[in-house]
């Protein structure tokens, strides 16, 4: 059984056990959250699509922990004319483990 879950302006495909990083939550450590952005359902082959979300289904996710990723360095520069910039940035995340999906 898998389901394709919306959060962040994102879509994630999640099975019971995984674990996922998803942008970061407003929610603490240790706690448990239901998300009902619920778009598709699948199980035993039988396929449900939302339009846009499939009515009465959740996930149930519990807040792992908290973070930031891996730097990306944005650099700019024009030849010649001694123009340099570097910027680096550091997206915050949340990582979920995905406890149940109720159909």
């Amino acid at each position: 059984m898998y389901a394709v879950i919306e959060t962040g302006g994102k879509q994630y495909k999640v099975q019971e056990g995984d674990c996922i990083k998803v942008e970061k939550l407003d929610v603490a450590e240790g706690q448990t959250l239901d998300i009902d952005k619920v778009l598709l359902l699948a199980k035993d082959g039988d396929v449900t699509v939302g339009t846009p979300f499939v009515n009465g289904a959740s996930v149930t996710v519990k807040v792992v922990s908290h973070g930031k990723a891996d730097k990306v360095i944005a650099f700019r520069y024009k030849p010649k004319k001694n123009v340099r910039v570097k910027r680096g940035h550091r997206q915050p995340y949340t990582e979920l483990s995905v406890e149940t999906i109720k159909a």
